[in-house]
C-alpha cells in the first residue's frame, strides 16, 4: 500500500486546529462551520505540496514510506496576530512533550508519523490588509502493518 496523501493531510489538519484551538482550512479559508472558530481571524490554511520523495520495498509490498511537504499560512487582520498563530502552527508540528515524543500527535488512520521538520519559513507579508504567515513542514510517513 503507497501512502495517501489525502489521509496524511486530514490527519495533521486536525492536529493544527486541535493544538492552536482555531480553524484550519484545507486549501482554502475555512469556512463559517469550521471548528472550532469558523472563518474568524486568526486561522490557518494547510496546502499539501506533493511528495518529493518516495522510498521502500517493491511494487506491490504492503509497506512504504514517503515525505511529504505542506505549506500552512497563518492569516490575521494585524501582523502581531499572524505571527501568533504561526508560533502556535510551528508548536503544533515540531513541539516535544517533556517525556521525548511529539507534544501534539498526527494520526494519519493507516501511517504513522516518524519525523516532522520545519523545511522553510517564509514570513510575514501582507496584501490589501490581510497579514499572512507562511511556514512549509515536511512530515516522514510509514504504513503500518495490518
Amino acid at each position: 500500500m503507497t501512502v495517501s496523501g489525502r489521509i496524511v493531510s486530514l490527519a495533521l489538519q486536525a492536529t493544527i486546529a486541535a493544538s492552536t484551538g482555531r480553524s484550519c482550512g484545507y486549501g482554502t479559508a475555512p469556512i463559517a462551520s469550521s471548528l472550532p472558530t469558523g472563518a474568524a481571524t486568526p486561522y490557518s490554511v494547510l496546502y499539501p505540496l506533493g511528495f518529493p520523495t518516495t522510498s521502500g520495498p517493491p511494487f506491490g509490498d504492503a509497506t512504504a514510506d514517503a515525505r511529504l511537504l505542506y505549506q500552512v499560512t497563518s492569516v490575521a487582520t494585524t501582523a502581531e496576530q499572524a505571527e501568533w498563530m504561526a508560533d502556535k502552527v510551528r508548536s503544533a508540528v515540531l513541539a516535544r512533550s517533556s517525556a521525548g515524543p511529539a507534544a501534539y500527535p498526527i494520526t494519519p488512520i493507516g501511517y504513522s508519523v516518524m519525523g516532522r521538520e520545519l523545511d522553510k519559513e517564509e514570513g510575514l507579508t501582507v496584501a490589501g490588509g490581510v497579514y499572512s504567515y507562511v511556514q512549509r513542514f515536511a512530515l516522514d510517513v510509514t504504513t503500518l502493518n495490518s
